[in-house]
């Protein structure tokens, strides 16, 4: 009888070990890790951005222990498909063909697709005279359907906005075309007074934060969302990387 009740006690604790541990397996983030100010590695080395910051401030508010997994922007939703990971941020914008196969958290972000050409650059200004220049954008992404559906066909597809802003610097496109976010904040910084923005804002989109269909963590993240929104967190978060709230 002793031995079983060794035996009983044993099992019991392997049982509680076992949930402890999954309780404490941390949460696989998937991220692109080449979308500036959204997400990229500073001078230091440190992983930052709007996303990483707006991320870890949810994590902490919802007590998430998570590591991020970065990749190509178009391997997060196959890998959210696949449930490799947990969640996604890096700006992806929400759009129902991606919705009938990932989830999405409540809109965090509002942008637009635009233009960016070389500073000396005079004969681009809307996207009607992209039709018979050489454009580069995002694999996988709405500004190459959008291109696309508006009749620009010499596009080159790269795999991260590091890879679009040297093909213009070094003359291999005439053009960028793609969210305007890290367009802007390129041109701005590492890319003042050798590229410019041109033309109107196209297509508004919001951004939000993709899971594997059926995730929990989708309606606890969107309420984190939420309070940041209502408590000044997101401002102040905005703030920091964009300027103030239009």
């Amino acid at each position: 009888m002793p031995g079983i009740i060794k035996f009983v006690v044993h099992a019991f604790i392997c049982f509680f070990i076992a949930i402890g541990s999954v309780q404490a397996k941390d949460l696989i983030i998937g991220v692109d890790a080449n979308f500036r100010p959204f997400e990229f590695k500073d001078a230091q080395g440190k992983f930052t951005g709007f996303d990483v910051e707006l991320f870890d401030a949810i994590a902490k508010d919802l007590g998430l222990n998570y590591k991020w997994q970065t990749m190509d922007f178009n391997g997060l939703i196959p890998a959210l498909q696949s449930k490799s990971i947990d969640a996604a941020i890096a700006g992806i914008t929400i759009k129902s063909s991606r919705e009938e196969v990932v989830d999405f958290s409540y809109p965090y972000y509002d942008a637009g697709l635009v233009i960016l050409v070389r500073a000396d650059n005079t004969s681009i200004k809307t996207i009607e005279d992209l039709k018979d220049k050489k454009v580069a954008t995002k694999l996988a992404t709405t500004s190459a359907d959008y291109l696309k559906t508006n009749g620009v066909n010499d596009v080159k597809l790269l795999p991260n906005t590091d890879n679009l802003f040297m093909e213009l610097l070094t003359g291999g496109v005439d053009a960028v075309f793609f969210d305007s976010p890290p367009l802007m904040y390129f041109s701005q910084n590492q890319g003042k007074d050798k590229v410019k923005i041109v033309g109107p804002l196209y297509q508004g989109q919001s951004y939000g934060i993709a899971f594997p269909q059926g995730s929990e963590l989708r309606e606890k993240v969107s309420i984190s969302l939420l309070k940041f929104m209502e408590d000044g967190t997101y401002e102040n978060l905005y703030g920091k990387w964009f300027g103030k709230l239009p």
